[in-house]
């Protein structure tokens, strides 16, 4: 979901107790993000994470991804896709539109994600959204050795690359995506670095050809409950 989504859950929610985050993972920072967040106007907190930080800690692999936080600082859904498809990858490429069925799948998904925060916001741990604390852990993905490797890699990258060794830096970010090659955060990362100067950033035909490289497999993991 975009800002202006998460805008009119807040303004709708807001009253209510319900507080969105923004978080967006970008090594550009404020010139690759904040233009996004200024025109969409968002009055609820929007962060820049130019390190990852936020990913790591939560271990979002990908975009949109929602963690829920309740009040007493729990997590009671830990990182998932956010309301997500692969209905996407039905887009024709030439022109940039979508099948009418895929629109309607993508749109029923999100319709869906937002009312489970409703039902959330509303009825809280007494939602059938709201997960005890050890499915909250069955859920949860433990770092292995590769995937700690990956955000060291990704990190070391990350310092090259704003020291202007962008060369050195894309070695690091391949080893990355090497590494954990479901993390599609480092992948987009490394491809909109490497070639700043392309409009196109990390939707151009090098992340579609690795989108294609899934197969039947998924983009978007699906929710199992939502």
């Amino acid at each position: 979901m975009d800002l202006p989504v998460w805008q009119a859950m807040y303004e709708e929610l807001g009253p209510k107790g319900f507080v969105p985050i923004a978080v967006a993972f970008d090594s550009a920072g404020k010139i690759a993000a904040e233009p996004w967040i200024v025109a969409a106007k968002p009055t609820y907190p929007c962060v820049i994470d130019m390190r990852h930080i936020v990913a790591e800690l939560y271990d979002m692999v990908n975009v949109p991804n929602a963690v829920w936080i309740d009040e007493r600082g729990r997590i009671v859904r830990p990182s998932e896709s956010a309301g997500a498809t692969d209905a996407f990858r039905t887009l024709d490429r030439k022109t940039f539109t979508m099948p009418e069925e895929s629109m309607k799948q993508m749109q029923a998904k999100r319709l869906a994600y937002q009312n489970a925060i409703r039902d959330w916001v509303a009825n809280g741990a007494a939602s059938k959204f709201a997960l005890g604390e050890a499915e909250v852990l069955r859920r949860m993905h433990t770092p292995g050795d590769d995937d700690v490797r990956a955000a060291a890699n990704f990190r070391l990258g990350e310092y090259l690359y704003e020291c202007g060794h962008r060369e050195a830096a894309q070695k690091y970010f391949d080893t990355a995506r090497r590494l954990r090659p479901e993390n599609w955060n480092y992948t987009r990362q490394a491809m909109s670095l490497k070639d700043p100067a392309n409009p196109l950033g990390a939707s151009g035909p090098e992340f579609w050809s690795a989108v294609d490289e899934l197969g039947d497999r998924k983009y978007y993991p699906p929710v199992e409950d939502i």
